[in-house]
């Protein structure tokens, strides 16, 4: 485990942390994990998938002539296998 020291710690902020510890039933320095934790790890990451199905769906689907000329439009050459020497 890691430790961290916090300097200059203004009071007004470090009584609120105290504070805010109690009301949550917890130490102040498990208050102040909890705060970092959430701050680094947040609960939910944006995934790049979701993300643009959001846009798609925010934006309109696309109809079946606009997806057929999509099709029609795309590089569908093969991909060469990747060569690491």
């Amino acid at each position: 485990m890691s430790s961290v020291t916090v300097r200059n710690l203004p009071d007004e902020v470090h009584r609120a942390l105290r504070v805010r510890a109690a009301h949550n039933g917890r130490s102040t320095e498990a208050e102040i994990r909890e705060i970092l934790t959430a701050a680094a790890q947040p609960a939910e990451r944006v995934k790049l998938g979701a993300l643009l199905a959001s846009i798609a769906h925010h934006a309109g689907a696309l109809t079946d002539a606009e997806a057929n000329h999509f099709d029609s439009i795309r590089d569908q050459t093969p991909s060469e296998p990747l060569v690491v020497e």
